[in-house]
């Protein structure tokens, strides 16, 4: 298993992810990715979640892939 942390931004604001989630491997990490940014975009909120990115790191802060929200949008929609 590894540790990896899920950041999310924007031009203007930052999410660090200061406790992050155990995976057994990047097809899980990308689930879990994919489970934040709906549960962000379900949230009610006036935020436009058109320009946010959710950046996957390691242990190491090493970045793994980029999970950008329009990506998630699109399926939702």
């Amino acid at each position: 298993m590894t540790q990896v942390y899920f950041h999310c931004s924007n031009t203007k604001k930052v999410f660090v992810d200061r406790r992050g989630a155990l995976v057994d491997d990047l097809a899980e990490a990308c689930d879990h990715a994919t489970r934040i940014v709906r549960s962000l975009i379900d949230e009610r909120s006036l935020e436009d979640w058109r320009d946010w990115v959710l950046h996957v790191s390691d242990e190491q802060g090493g970045e793994l892939f980029v999970v950008p929200f329009t990506f998630v949008l699109a399926k939702v929609h």
